[in-house]
């Protein structure tokens, strides 16, 4: 796995006045009184649209950087569907209490950047360039409690992910 290239995304999408493009601005904000400041996500499966004999069990773990306004920044690393160690660095922004009768349910967006998909795969997700293409990642998800909630992942055409968070 080359994770080589991964802290340079970091600093570019994470940066301070430095670099003329910050997808994190706010890293460092407070945010409000018992908000918390991180969340972990953890999939266990991954459910592909199409069969493939060549796919594999997908796993994935995150973690968020919560940020003012609803937004965060995080980076999640994965097993991809072909078996490849991957990663993907991105920013989101999320959308809470969106049905009047369940205000635990949740929307959000995550866009960035993908690495791992490399070899004969690398065709297999679109604008790959030399194993980095972007992505956005629209998901749902239901709070259970202020810290425990559970979230759906669409993977494009590919997949839908399940999983679970954490906040602390």
């Amino acid at each position: 796995m080359h994770f080589r290239r991964l802290p340079l995304l970091t600093a570019l999408l994470c940066s301070g006045p430095a670099f003329a493009f910050n997808a994190c601005p706010g890293w460092d904000d407070p945010l409000p009184d018992g908000q918390a400041a991180y969340e972990v996500f953890a999939s266990p499966y991954t459910h592909h649209w199409s069969h493939d004999p060549e796919h594999r069990p997908v796993f994935a773990l995150a973690l968020n950087r919560h940020l003012p306004d609803d937004r965060f920044c995080g980076l999640s690393l994965f097993r991809n569907s072909f078996g490849q160690p991957s990663g993907y660095l991105y920013a989101g922004k999320r959308w809470n209490n969106l049905l009047a009768n369940w205000p635990q349910v949740y929307a959000q967006v995550s866009a960035g950047v993908i690495y791992g998909y490399v070899g004969q795969y690398k065709n297999k997700v679109p604008g790959n360039v030399g194993g980095f293409s972007p992505a956005i990642v629209p998901a749902v998800g239901y709070r259970l409690t202020d810290r425990a909630g559970l979230e759906v992942q669409i993977l494009g055409t590919a997949a839908v992910m399940f999983g679970a968070t954490w906040r602390y």
